[in-house]
């Protein structure tokens, strides 16, 4: 007999060989209907297992259901090889390449003559649905490396080949199958295909083999899958709602920029109005920044190579730099980092305890190569601007320090209507520590000051392993938007490393040299995926103080011309953000187009208005608000500005 340690800590004493959904069946009918996989611990080592996985010896176990994160991944990852199958059925002649379970779905890379069209798609998922309802038993067996090679090269799979001949030898390779279809894999998938409930195939696009756009283009097709219909369609109305908030759409359709492939891919251009809000985010957060004690620096866009070799980033970043540029027979590049910039500034004279902590704040743009394939209007670009700031403190000053930029990040975050976040510890990998700078003392170091900042500030947060910058530990916080998705926000990162490589230092009490702490900051992130995210937010309807026009007034003929110039030059030396609509077109159609460029308040203006010296007012969202004087709408809108409103204060009378 074996005992099984459960989650609620009780045992329970099963013979020798029982599999884990015989576990999930005699804890009950309802869990062995839902299981999709078994976490097992033992010899405090953690893996994810198939169901059909038989128990020899004592562990703990936990079953899992879709509800679990990776119970998703196991159902999502099975329904990628449903998918493979389904191609395979009706493009015999398709290579396969990979299919992973990804965020809130899944893809299947495929090998074929022809892109598949949505007429495809379609009898792609209806191939699914038949393997779906024959419920074939999804087996796992394993092969030698060699005999995996030849099994491959059999089947004329080539992308599966070179994937194993990566392996190390000696190495055992799994195979997954289902019915007449058998695919490399890791695993664990369910026990049958049968399980899976619901699916979507929902696009498909070109991808790089591994991304290299040196390899050949390949047909990807994303989908997803839920354990129930109602879940899948609630998922299929959050994409379109997604597709609706669009930022490259809207920010087409609202003129804030653009993207020119004969300029170059991944540069954005600002229009006015994009410009705008730009300026609105960098204005307040200069602001913001100076009442905090931070001062606001410049610097270069290229420096000499040796600065990158120095600082490390030459070793660890080159492939996501750009390449040198002769100048006087001297090596340059684009930057890709503002920090060793300010190192630079901090070196020009003797620093004393006295003068610590310095923050230096920088709206710096830096440069990146990624990728064509992974450019995503302004959430993936080569140019961005960074709002960068870099704290150099005392060690005894740490710990104040991270906490006041923590805070400064919530206020940040709340202040532009981000109210839900995740704050994530990006720590190094233990098992692969040469992927990072500096001496394992100096990294635990800082991850205990990390972690030590949050806890006293009371704040949850998870502990991802090997997301740390290959020169320090990181907070890492994604903010949820209207949507429930996450987007990566502010960052902040402990770092004793570029400190001792630059050789920097300030004079103590005791009239010695000793080496500051260096604290590397965003607390937007930066301004093209800050904005992007934005726009998805609010789906561009900015709150006032972030709208680019305020205020459009709308006269309903020819004849409140003159009128509607008047208030708008009163609002005007207000500062506020006003557009006339003088055109001769219906008072409906200028409407629904203020409502379609989504201006916060529309003021109608006919002979009534013009005789009682008010407006009619229009609040997005609201509707009809009723006349009021202008004074008072002013008065109104000037508050909600000042305080930063999400939404419309002023009501209906």
């Amino acid at each position: 007999m074996i005992t099984i340690t459960l989650p609620d800590n009780s045992k329970r004493e099963y013979p020798e060989g029982i599999d884990i959904l015989g576990v999930a069946k005699d804890i009950g009918s309802r869990l062995a209907k839902s299981a999709v996989a078994g976490k097992i611990k033992s010899d405090g080592k953690e893996e994810i297992v198939d169901l059909r996985t038989r128990l020899n010896k004592d562990v703990e176990l936990a079953i899992l259901t879709f509800e679990d994160k990776e119970g998703r991944h196991v159902y999502r990852h099975t329904a990628s090889h449903i998918l493979a199958q389904a191609v395979k059925r009706l493009w015999p002649d398709a290579k396969l390449a990979i299919g992973p379970a990804i965020e809130d779905g899944f893809y299947y890379d495929f090998d074929v003559k022809k892109p598949f069209t949505p007429e495809d798609l379609e009898a792609i998922e209806k191939e699914m649905e038949k393997i779906i309802q024959e419920d074939h038993p999804v087996t796992r067996s394993e092969l030698v490396l060699d005999a995996a090679i030849k099994f491959e090269n059999e089947k004329n799979e080539k992308y599966k080949v070179e994937l194993i001949e990566g392996l190390e030898e000696g190495e055992i390779i799994s195979f997954y199958s289902q019915g007449e279809f058998t695919d490399l894999c890791e695993g664990p998938h369910l026990p049958s295909t049968g399980r899976v409930k619901a699916f979507k195939l929902l696009s498909v696009a070109g991808a790089y083999w591994r991304g290299d756009e040196t390899k050949p283009m390949l047909q990807r097709i994303y989908g997803t899958a839920y354990d129930d219909k109602k879940s899948l369609q609630a998922h299929i109305e959050r994409l379109e709602e997604a597709k609706r908030r669009d930022h490259r759409k809207l920010g087409k359709e609202l003129d804030l920029f653009s993207i020119h492939e004969e300029g170059g891919p991944g540069l954005i251009y600002w229009h006015p109005k994009g410009g705008l809000v730009r300026q609105l985010i960098e204005d307040f957060w200069r602001s913001e920044h100076r009442k905090r004690g931070y001062d606001i620096v410049y610097s270069p866009h290229i420096a000499k190579v040796d600065l990158w070799k120095t600082s490390g980033h030459w070793d660890w970043y080159k492939d996501d730099m750009y390449s040198t540029i002769d100048i006087d027979g001297v090596e340059y590049m684009l930057k890709p980092m503002n920090c060793p910039f300010h190192i630079l500034m901090y070196q020009t004279r003797t620093r004393s305890y006295r003068d610590l902590p310095l923050r230096w704040g920088e709206l710096g743009t830096v440069y990146r190569y990624e990728r064509s394939g992974v450019l995503h209007g302004l959430l993936r670009v080569r140019g961005f601007t960074q709002d960068d700031a870099h704290i150099f403190c005392r060690p005894d000053q740490v710990d104040q320090e991270l906490k006041g930029v923590v805070q400064l990040a919530q206020f940040m975050m709340e202040s532009f209507g981000y109210s839900e976040y995740e704050i994530h510890l990006s720590v190094r990998d233990p098992e692969n520590q040469e992927k990072y700078i500096g001496e394992s003392a100096i990294w635990e170091s800082a991850e205990k000051a990390l972690a030590l900042a949050l806890d006293d500030l009371g704040l949850p947060y998870h502990v991802d392993e090997g997301e740390a910058k290959f020169y320090g530990p990181a907070i890492d916080i994604k903010v949820k938007d209207a949507l429930g998705r996450g987007w990566q926000g502010p960052t902040i990162q402990l770092d004793f490393n570029l400190p001792e490589r630059f050789d920097i230092t300030y004079i103590g009490e005791d009239g010695q040299e000793h080496r500051p702490v260096m604290i590397h900051r965003t607390v937007l992130g930066s301004m093209e995926r800050f904005l992007g995210g934005l726009v998805e937010h609010y789906a561009g309807a900015f709150p006032s103080w972030l709208a680019p026009v305020q205020v459009k007034i709308l006269p309903i003929t020819d004849r409140q011309h003159d009128y509607a110039f008047e208030v708008a030059e009163l609002l005007k030396s207000k500062g506020i953000r006003v557009e006339v609509d003088d055109r001769s077109e219906k008072i409906g159609y200028k409407i629904r187009q203020g409502e379609t460029e989504k201006i916060p308040y529309m003021l109608v203006v006919g002979d009534r208005e013009v005789e009682n010296g008010q407006v009619a007012v229009r609040a997005r969202r609201v509707g009809d608000l009723g006349s009021q004087g202008v004074q008072e709408f002013s008065e109104k809108l000037l508050e909600e500005i000042q305080k930063r409103s999400v939404g419309s204060i002023l009501t209906a009378k």
